[in-house]
């Protein structure tokens, strides 16, 4: 098995991680099709690499320095840190999503708007200080994984991709996206821009960060992979959308890391 998400099993599997995935529901969806790690864990098994999964479904970026899964990432890295080739980090998207993330970094009014940029709001609270607040998370993190492992140990961080402001919920539940884009008065014509700004601008900040030290942080852009019909949420792909986007934009950057 090249992918684990239970410590105990691997460990009663006499099996040591040589990646250590940092993430969220992207790393962990409990839905039939699996998740991206369940692509991800074949690819590397090439290279005789083992995944241990940390965090869980809903996860922000504080969450790894600063909240619930602190201490079970900072332990694995002490664990395993010596031995790790490579950590991914899947984080930011919950940070936005959801009523009362999304709805804050947009204006009060937005019906006037004619473009996304338009769209969201400025100083205090708005997109920039989010955008701050995650590359603080990040750089954090980053920090805390090199005090753990060698010199040789690559960081892997991605994008998503531009999810679809549709509406779509698990479980008829609503949606992550639209209905605070609603509530903004976003015009429907540009709820899917005001998406795709927010994404380009989360991946922009990675490309800063990955910038101080392009030796060891690589940035995996997932942007643009999925078509309409591979989405089976407003946050998730289904499971033939993560393997597209395994296949497609994480296996060229395995593969040149010699990860793959």
């Amino acid at each position: 098995m090249a992918a684990y998400w239970d410590e105990a099993a691997m460990q009663r599997a006499l099996v040591m991680p040589s990646i250590l995935a940092i993430g969220d529901s992207w790393f962990w969806y409990p839905f039939p099709g699996g998740s991206l790690i369940s692509y991800l864990g074949p690819i590397v098994e090439k290279k005789e690499h083992t995944i241990l999964a940390q965090g869980m479904n809903g996860a922000e970026a504080f969450d790894y320095v600063d909240g619930k899964y602190k201490d079970r990432i900072t332990g694995a890295l002490r664990r395993y840190g010596s031995s790790l080739s490579a950590v991914f980090i899947s984080g930011g998207g919950n940070d936005f999503a959801g009523f009362n993330d999304m709805r804050p970094l947009l204006a009060l009014d937005c019906s006037g708007a004619q473009s996304a940029a338009d769209c969201f709001r400025s100083g205090d609270g708005g997109l920039g200080q989010f955008l701050e607040r995650m590359d603080d998370h990040y750089r954090r993190l980053i920090g805390l994984i090199y005090t753990h492992t060698s010199l040789d140990c690559l960081i892997l961080m991605h994008s998503y991709d531009y999810a679809i402001p549709d509406g779509r919920g698990v479980a008829g539940k609503a949606g992550w996206l639209k209905p605070a884009l609603v509530d903004a008065g976003v015009p429907e014509a540009l709820q899917r821009d005001c998406v795709r700004y927010l994404i380009d601008a989360f991946h922009a900040m990675l490309g800063r960060i990955a910038m101080g030290d392009p030796a060891h942080l690589r940035i995996v852009d997932s942007r643009g992979t999925l078509a309409e019909e591979d989405w089976a949420n407003e946050l998730h792909p289904k499971g033939k959308g993560f393997r597209k986007i395994a296949k497609e934009r994480w296996k060229p950057v395995l593969q040149g890391a010699g990860l793959a």
